[in-house]
């Protein structure tokens, strides 16, 4: 089956990873789901003749989306109610294999890599993933975001120096180095969740590290803390408060949380929130929820 110049195949192929892109660009599932919908329509509606990258082509269609998406959205942003989250993108049990969260999981997508992405301008935030995760050169980049290849170069210098503070476990050609850092991760978090169920506080403060942050996202839509909460002590007496007022239909999983171990919490079988950490030396040191309505939506 042939779609407008380009081979079905085509589309299969590089699918998952301009899904991979936008989430990074727009840290939004759904938004980088109906950016990607969007570019697939565009190319069968206009059908370019002698495109002979298609790669290259499906990119830049959904870089520019993304960007002209982030510009339409800003406003929105800058009056948002409380720390402003992205949307969780969950890998249960049964969808470890699906194609575009495979892709995203071999990525570094984490809740605290993301939130270090979105301080980067639009075009930083391009050019830097455009040459970190898909590895364009520079003359590539500069077509497609619309800068000289000197610039991008320069733009992609800064860039990356402003989030050089997370530390990059990609760049360890070790795999076999990789897998404990994960168990580590995985262990430290079910800790966590045994230590709130059972309220035992003493242990939840041996797992946070002393200057740990909480930031829960609401929106504005549902009750949520509206300022950062610091401090060991009072992030655990928060997560204790949050499970203390659960409904009457709650339960909750473990879940693959932006590549990471973390827990969806469910009200009646539908998703109640969403929660993500930032461990560090065997010890959190971020806590993100999630409660937004919207931002659990595509759950």
């Amino acid at each position: 089956m042939e779609l407008a110049g380009f081979s079905e195949q085509v589309y299969t192929s590089y699918k998952p990873l301009l899904f991979s892109l936008a989430y990074r660009m727009l840290g939004s599932v759904m938004d980088a789901e109906d950016v990607v919908q969007e570019a697939f329509l565009y190319v069968n509606e206009t059908n370019p003749a002698h495109v002979n990258n298609p790669k290259a082509y499906l990119c830049k269609i959904v870089t520019n989306r993304c960007i002209d998406k982030l510009r339409s959205a800003s406003k929105k942003r800058e009056v948002y109610v409380g720390p402003w989250l992205p949307e969780p993108l969950i890998m249960s049990a049964d969808n470890q294999t699906e194609p575009d969260l495979y892709y995203s999981q071999k990525e570094s997508l984490s809740t605290a890599y993301l939130l270090l992405l979105q301080q980067l301008s639009w075009v930083e935030r391009a050019v830097f993933l455009l040459r970190e995760v898909l590895q364009y050169e520079y003359d590539e980049i500069a077509e497609i975001v619309g800068k000289s290849s000197t610039n991008c170069r320069q733009i992609f210098r800064r860039a990356k120096s402003a989030i050089s503070s997370f530390p990059d476990r990609e760049a360890d050609p070790k795999a076999q180095d990789k897998q404990p850092i994960v168990e580590q991760t995985s262990a430290v978090v079910e800790q966590f969740v045994q230590a709130l169920v059972a309220g035992n506080i003493g242990q939840l403060l041996s797992i946070v590290k002393a200057d740990a942050v909480l930031y829960s996202d609401g929106g504005g839509k549902v009750k949520a803390a509206v300022r950062p909460i610091m401090g060991a002590e009072r992030v655990a007496m928060f997560m204790s408060g949050v499970l203390a007022k659960v409904p009457p239909g709650f339960s909750y999983s473990l879940a693959t949380v932006n590549g990471e171990l973390g827990i969806v919490a469910y009200d009646d079988g539908q998703p109640y929130n969403v929660t993500s950490f930032h461990v560090v030396d065997g010890q959190i040191a971020a806590v993100y929820l999630v409660v937004n309505p919207d931002k659990l939506r595509h759950l």
